[in-house]
């Protein structure tokens, strides 16, 4: 079974019994992206003002679904348009290098902050605050019919590989080709209920520690620390200065971030409910469809003894490439962008 990862737990569970240390390293301030000024039509833009981000200049606003999406675009207009998702406890941040190189191939780069981070926002208040996996699919679905994209590479870690791992297999018509980090990790509630040995467990322990009313009142009065320590533990040889990790801790403060999070990790726990209007989605998810388009998916040291991707590899069935980064922990596209962004490239090839 799919059970998101097995050795990944182990691997997290062992470092976390480490001790952790943070090393200074200066790693200097991020180049700067030249972002493609925006012409939404009248009514589509948030009346959030978003600053100039030292990172990828101007970040825009459009309504997409039930959200107001910020996002962050570079490369020319007419490009192929390729979309980068995050996970948590990360941002849009995290593609910060990884972007300029694919603008500079003539690449359109879209990164929208997911529902729950940065200025992302819920267009109404009575809308659930919900962090299901169907439900963030569709917020990408969304974004894409908002700005007129009927296909696109996509391209994610964490949250945002199983957001783009969804995208391809249920919409495979608006998915050019696919990179998961991690590989296939689609999650079946019915496969994930059943425990797994003790030191794997260990590696989720936040799951435990968020199902809990004293865990998401401690998540919510320390997010930024909380963050900090998921960042050692799942990436123990990166090197990240304090500007570096300030940059994505600020995507944090958003509003809905600890209602998003904690539904994420209790839904996916069977501890918290679904919407229903997802039920058929989240049924044929169950069912763990193959993948049909071209893929590239990558593994690092988090991977654990699961990284020859041997776990996961029929469930391509499209032109299929895998590769290992030894000594590159969970955030690739910000520890690796290069070889990151080199995956992009090479799976539009296919």
């Amino acid at each position: 079974m799919y059970l998101e990862n097995q050795s990944r737990r182990h691997f997290l569970g062992t470092a976390a019994t480490a001790a952790i240390t943070l090393t200074g390293a200066q790693l200097g301030i991020l180049d700067t992206v030249a972002a493609q000024a925006g012409t939404g039509k009248p009514g589509d833009a948030s009346t959030i003002k978003s600053a100039a981000d030292p990172s990828f200049g101007p970040l825009k606003q459009i309504d997409a679904g039930v959200l107001n999406i910020g996002y962050a675009e570079a490369g020319p207009a007419n490009g192929p348009v390729v979309i980068l998702l995050h996970g948590w406890p990360y941002d849009i941040h995290s593609y910060a290098d990884v972007a300029p190189l694919l603008a500079s191939k003539g690449y359109r780069v879209i990164i929208p902050y997911l529902r729950g981070y940065g200025t992302t926002r819920f267009l109404s208040p009575e809308t659930f605050r919900n962090g299901q996996q169907a439900a963030l699919a569709l917020d990408t679905i969304a974004l894409m019919d908002a700005l007129k994209i009927e296909k696109a590479i996509i391209a994610g870690f964490d949250w945002g590989a199983r957001t783009a791992d969804i995208l391809a297999a249920l919409w495979p018509e608006r998915c050019k080709a696919l990179v998961a980090v991690s590989g296939y990790i689609i999650v079946n509630l019915e496969a994930n209920a059943k425990p797994l040995p003790p030191k794997a467990e260990l590696g989720w322990w936040y799951q435990y520690y968020f199902a809990t009313e004293r865990g998401r009142l401690g998540y919510d009065a320390n997010r930024h620390d909380f963050a900090k320590l998921i960042w050692t533990i799942a990436s123990p040889t990166w090197k990240f200065d304090d500007a570096t990790f300030e940059r994505i801790a600020a995507a944090f403060n958003n509003p809905d971030h600890v209602a998003i999070v904690i539904h994420n990790y209790r839904w996916r726990l069977s501890l918290a409910k679904g919407d229903p209007q997802y039920d058929d989605l989240e049924k044929k998810l169950s069912e763990m469809p193959v993948i049909t388009v071209p893929t590239i998916t990558i593994a690092s040291d988090f991977d654990g003894a699961a990284a020859d991707g041997k776990s996961y590899a029929g469930k391509f069935s499209g032109k299929y490439s895998h590769r290992i980064l030894p000594g590159i922990g969970h955030n690739v596209p910000q520890e690796a962008p290069k070889a990151f962004a080199d995956a992009v490239i090479e799976v539009d090839g296919f």
